[in-house]
């Protein structure tokens, strides 16, 4: 059984309440933990439970975002991009772009002229910057239709979105911050200088009341409900709600290289190789007006990601190679532009006090590769109300399981393998990207698969359960097979029923 981590004695005062445990508040209690604040975040579900796990997962800085003129907006992503690549190089890796030019969409020198933007906007670059390519005779033509002969290459990362949240959330634990998942916050009202709010066990229904000085609001696709219902105050800001879907094939094609098609309507999609075995292709951009719930994808957008794979690869998919597919709902912030694939993914943070006191500060919009910037500059606006605060930081601190000497994965996993040979390796290399150095905590003195408890599908044991409940707040099997992991892939029914039953009897001995 792991060590428990370094628990922080409950209170019922706290200067900042952070509303939601998604990318953008776990991100904003960890840099205020950091800031010597006192810090409760307070997340109904679980960590990363709705749009947090529901992206791309890319770390880019939107090339497609340079047709809507939002430079600083791409600047900043690509600055970001450079520094989560450090921070974090278990969860976030490098990826090239293949961009075939098509006949009838954007010519070619907009493309050129794009790339050579995206290349020079970023004050830093470590990434291999962009080439034209000639896709008749490159590998990288090799799964695309003949008519599409030339293309660029440019390069991106990828991001395990949900392990990012939950690697925030642990960091700001870490420097003394409280996260409850599954607790939800019922009411907060002003009352002298502060907030109360009272908040709800959402599994045994018992309620506590707690004061803040200031509450941020990061609730997402609910941070309007969250600001007129639970807090009471008229919004000046607006959120548009924009779903997004994804589904996922059996791999279409050999490589590490991703694909990103222009389509007729002017919209991109993209196609990444995900977990080994399959393709990634989304996404959609719908405009949604129904509850920010769970929801999922329509038979009409199954239809248009599976056309747009057909219009541009050799292998054709039809809805029925849908293996699995996920949708999430955007709060972008309502910038009134008619289409939805031109709404701004810039963020607005909006703060409304009461005469210097009782702070809220709501978050708007976002995207995932910004989050520590957005963290940064809430605090800052939040400077006002707690002085003292000491200067931002988050900069250049590495995320729990990123700290491998010059941020060297294939480094520290070739070590791993060394240390315990008995790992298969595709289990060690799982391991690796999942937790990075904390993975040795999981293997512990293990010195056999046997010695890490009962085996369930895809390599995942007992072990490694027991590390997501105590470290990483797992309370489910869906917690652990689709948001600390994508093993729900590779896991058979009676597997997830045996995890559901191993997590009862962990639960119950508590």
């Amino acid at each position: 059984m792991p060590a428990a981590p370094r628990q922080h004695a409950p209170s019922d005062a706290y200067d900042l309440l952070v509303i939601g445990g998604g990318i953008n508040g776990t991100g904003i209690a960890r840099d205020a933990a950091g800031r010597g604040l006192s810090v409760l975040l307070a997340e109904r579900g679980d960590l990363a439970g709705f749009t947090s796990s529901s992206s791309t997962k890319l770390i880019h800085g939107g090339l497609r975002y340079l047709e809507y003129y939002e430079f600083r907006l791409v600047r900043e992503a690509l600055a970001e991009r450079e520094r989560l690549l450090r921070q974090a190089p278990h969860v976030i890796w490098p990826l090239r772009f293949v961009l075939p030019h098509d006949e009838g969409l954007r010519p070619a020198w907009m493309l050129r002229l794009g790339l050579f933007l995206y290349d020079h906007l970023a004050r830093l670059r470590t990434l291999p910057g962009s080439k034209s390519v000639d896709l008749r005779t490159s590998p990288y033509g090799a799964p695309l239709q003949k008519r599409l002969t030339k293309g660029f290459v440019y390069s991106d990362c990828w991001v395990e979105d949900s392990r990012l949240v939950v690697l925030n959330a642990m960091d700001a634990r870490e420097r003394g911050a409280t996260v409850l998942t599954r607790t939800g916050v019922v009411s907060a009202r002003r009352e002298g200088e502060g907030w109360v709010a009272t908040l709800r066990d959402e599994r045994t229904g018992t309620e506590r009341t707690i004061r803040a000085k200031a509450v941020v609001n990061a609730a997402g696709p609910w941070v309007s409900a969250t600001l007129g219902g639970t807090l009471g105050i008229n919004s000046r800001a607006a959120v548009r709600l924009i779903k997004g879907s994804h589904i996922v094939v059996k791999r279409l094609f050999p490589g590490d290289q991703a694909y990103i098609l222009q389509q007729p309507d002017k919209r991109i999609i993209f196609a990444i190789p995900y977990e080994r075995d399959f393709t990634l292709i989304g996404t959609t951009d719908v405009p949604y007006d129904g509850e920010p719930g769970p929801v999922s994808i329509s038979p009409e957008e199954t239809d248009y990601l599976c056309g747009c794979i057909n219009r541009s690869f050799d292998t054709r998919i039809t809805p029925a190679d849908v293996v699995w597919s996920y949708s999430g709902v955007r709060p972008l912030y309502d910038d009134a532009a008619e289409n939805a694939s031109a709404v701004t993914r810039d963020y607005v943070l909006d703060v409304e006090d009461q005469g210097g006191k009782a702070a809220v500060l709501s978050v708007f919009g976002g995207k995932i590769t910004t989050y520590r910037r957005l963290a940064e500059h809430a605090i800052e606006k939040l400077k006002p109300f707690f002085p003292g605060l000491k200067p931002a930081w988050t900069g250049d601190a590495v995320l729990p399981g990123g700290a491998m000497p010059d941020a060297d994965f294939d480094q520290f996993l070739a070590k791993l393998q060394a240390e315990k040979p008995f790992l298969p390796a595709e289990t060690a290399r799982r391991l690796a990207r999942a937790y990075g150095t904390k993975a040795r905590e999981i293997v512990g003195t293990a010195q056999s698969m046997a010695d890490l408890g009962e085996a369930f599908d895809g390599g995942l044991t007992a072990a490694e359960v027991d590390y997501l409940r105590v470290a990483e707040w797992a309370v489910t099997a869906e917690d652990i097979l689709w948001r600390r992991s994508k093993l729900g892939l590779r896991t058979s029914p009676e597997s997830a029923a045996r995890l559901s039953a191993y997590l009862d009897r962990r639960a119950e001995a508590a």
